[in-house]
């Protein structure tokens, strides 16, 4: 780590971080919560909200794939989606849904530094974000996409999206 000039843990927890938290709505897949805490360390996001029944830490599939991300990106766990989304609305975010739908935003298009508070909400592997979720939302970001298949896994969803909105705020 010393020669990639990384942070360690410890590091990390003091360190000023996006502010921007991660919402996943009933994601099944532990592989997929584990790449998301590990690109959540990456890009240095605020927190994940694990909704439902998406999987906790500490957990061997989880890791397999955070690679200790688990300890250095805070998390807190909802028992529904809308509880968290709820939370995030009083708290003053601004709330988007990563979600193909009518009048979404494209992600080229958004421009995230123009919110001071940030949450996106990604959703189940086959169902997608719930419509009750998007319904409290102020609205919906999309992923272009030019291929036969019109959906992306979730991992790679929030690795595409972070990046951009991380990139957008760092272009100031």
């Amino acid at each position: 780590m010393e020669e990639l000039n990384r942070m360690n843990v410890a590091e990390f927890k003091q360190s000023v971080k996006y502010p921007v938290v991660v919402v996943l709505d009933n994601v099944r897949s532990m592989n997929n919560v584990g790449s998301v805490f590990r690109t959540c360390d990456a890009f240095r996001i605020q927190e994940i909200y694990l909704c439902g029944i998406t999987a906790q830490p500490p957990h061997k599939d989880i890791e397999k794939t955070a690679l200790g991300a688990t300890k250095s990106v805070d998390w807190t766990y909802f028992d529904s989606t809308q509880e968290a989304v709820n939370r995030l609305i009083d708290d003053n975010y601004s709330v988007f849904a990563i979600e193909q739908v009518e009048k979404s935003i494209m992600l080229h298009e958004f421009e995230a530094e123009a919110y001071k508070k940030l949450a996106l909400v990604f959703g189940n592997e086959v169902m997608g974000v719930e419509q009750d979720v998007i319904d409290l939302c102020h609205g919906c970001i999309e992923i272009p996409q030019f291929g036969t298949k019109h959906s992306l896994n979730i991992s790679v969803s929030a690795g595409i999206v972070l990046w951009h909105v991380i990139y957008s705020y760092n272009r100031k």
